[in-house]
């Protein structure tokens, strides 16, 4: 046998295998690429209907609504707590 030569029938069976090896490539790479759609397509969906999904709202609390009441006891809290620094301040 000369230098650098095969025996018969191995450079075939290395072409059927590569030949093999990138079919498989190539099916992964689809596969890949379908999932690529598939995330871009849910996305575009996500953008179009205003990003409310379930998944999205799942771990926000309910918006919360405060009582005439209720901000009425704040703002005169804010306030006396408001004097009593002006008061602080004038006697300084």
């Amino acid at each position: 046998m000369a230098s650098g030569s095969y025996p018969r029938g191995y450079l075939m069976t290395s072409i059927a295998k590569t030949i093999v090896r990138l079919r498989e490539e190539h099916r992964d790479a689809q596969k890949q690429v379908q999932k690529l759609e598939e995330a871009i397509s849910i996305l575009e969906q996500l953008t179009r209907s205003g990003g409310a999904t379930v998944h999205a709202t799942a771990g926000r609390r309910a918006k919360r609504k405060l009582s005439a009441a209720g901000r009425r006891r704040i703002s005169l809290a804010q306030k006396a707590r408001w004097a009593k620094i002006r008061q602080l301040n004038k006697a300084a």
